[in-house]
């Protein structure tokens, strides 16, 4: 009686899901080396600051659990997903004749229940709150932006409050009187941190779709083909 060899490993089952999910995987180690990387550069430069004023260093752990360095990894945080939220919605209802970040100029809106797949219209293989046509299509239909400006909205709390702990930080040890958490959303150091951030992301993302539409690179889903004219519209590499 024969058998057919069983070609397949946990090897090569694991080279699949990391061929599969390179993207993912690839960017979420960047993101934990990257934010190794502040933590030790944060650390020796509020060690700095503290020898300066002629206070005693703190060790890494404290650190880490310091209101100063929560403030600086949140307030990036909430101005990324800022970006992504409004660019999610702003590309529903605006596009960049020529822009690969944007839909055809005539296909402005949130399109038919046909082009969506959803309702009558949804395949086999569609998920199932996009089938269903009630309350949860609703839902589902708008579930990444949704879900992108909650988090912008808990990071930029979070920044509120790990700056607030910062600032009367700073405030007790200059020997001035300490304020409370609404009083800090109308200082000047609050809206300096947010707004640094904000006006940098909207230049990247308008110069993402600007430049698209003239320059290219080659083999990138971000980008046109190469051969694409100028004029074409939504189309990727």
């Amino acid at each position: 009686m024969s058998t057919t060899a069983n070609t397949s490993s946990p090897r090569s089952g694991v080279r699949r899901v990391l061929h599969d999910n390179g993207l993912g995987i690839v960017f979420g180690v960047l993101f934990l080396l990257m934010l190794g990387g502040q933590a030790v550069s944060g650390h020796a430069y509020f060690n700095d600051q503290q020898i300066s004023e002629g206070v005693e260093p703190v060790s890494l752990g404290h650190y880490l659990t310091s209101s100063s360095f929560a403030v600086d990894v949140v307030e990036n945080w909430q101005s990324e997903y800022l970006q992504f939220f409004l660019y999610i919605f702003a590309t529903v209802w605006l596009v960049q004749r020529g822009s690969s970040e944007s839909k055809e100029v005539d296909d402005v809106g949130p399109e038919s229940e046909r082009d969506q797949r959803i309702g009558p219209y949804a395949g086999p293989g569609s998920p199932r709150w996009a089938r269903t046509g009630d309350w949860r299509t609703v839902v589902f239909s708008r579930s990444l932006g949704l879900v992108m400006g909650g988090i912008f909205l808990l990071s930029w709390g979070a920044q509120s409050v790990a700056g607030w702990a910062a600032f009367n930080a700073e405030q007790l040890t200059s020997r001035q009187d300490p304020v409370t958490w609404p009083a800090y959303l109308g200082e000047p150091e609050f809206w300096n941190r947010t707004t640094q951030n904000w006006q940098s992301e909207m230049l990247a993302v308008g110069s993402m779709a600007v430049l698209g539409v003239y320059l290219r690179q080659r083999g990138s889903p971000e980008s046109k083909p190469v051969g694409a004219a100028h004029a074409d519209t939504g189309e990727t590499g």
